[in-house]
Order: C-alpha cells, then sequence, then structure tokens
C-alpha cells in the first residue's frame, strides 16, 4: 500500500497532530510515574484516544519499580503480546493486570 501524497499543508497538520499525541501520551506517563493516576484509572476509562494508542508495555514500564525487564516477564506471564495497545486488551487481560498491579 503506498502512502498517500500529501500537500506541504496537510503534512504541517499531520505533524502536529502527532506531536500532540506523543506529548500527551508522554504527560499520562509522568502523572503514573510520580502516582498522580494508577493504573486502575488508565485501565477503567474508554475510548480516550492519548490512552487507547499507549503500548500496554510502555504504561506498565511507567511505574516505579518496573523496567522493561520486569515489564517484559509480567506481560509474559499474563499472555499479554509486548506489542499490544491498551485498546487491543480484553476484559480478562484488564482484569489480569489490574490484579497483578492493583
Amino acid at each position: 500500500m503506498a502512502l498517500p501524497q500529501l500537500t506541504d499543508e496537510e503534512r504541517k497538520v499531520a505533524l502536529e497532530k502527532a506531536k500532540l499525541a506523543r506529548s500527551a501520551r508522554a504527560a499520562l506517563r509522568a502523572e503514573i510515574k510520580n502516582g498522580d493516576v494508577t493504573i486502575a484509572d488508565v485501565l477503567a476509562e474508554r475510548d480516550n484516544p492519548v490512552i487507547d494508542k499507549i503500548k500496554v508495555l510502555s504504561l506498565i514500564e511507567s511505574l516505579p519499580g518496573y523496567g522493561k525487564a520486569k515489564a517484559s516477564k509480567l506481560l509474559e506471564e499474563l499472555g499479554i503480546s509486548e506489542t499490544r495497545r491498551v485498546k487491543g486488551l480484553g476484559e480478562r487481560q484488564r482484569a489480569a493486570l489490574l490484579e497483578r498491579l492493583g
């Protein structure tokens, strides 16, 4: 599938939109790291584009005490792919994450 040919203005708008999305995800990870937001809050919220598109691995790594290795091991134990995004989690996967991290 070929990439669409965008005009300079369309490309500029798309880049700005992507920049805002990255900034919002980084802010969410910072709030989790600081303890302002819990994993339960994040997983309970539905239809939030910022939360839906963040990878579960990245979300867990934001928790204090969790690095790449520990987060990867947790996802492996729960049977969740490292590339899975929050929107793609099933109810059982969400419940299992909350049980382990709640």
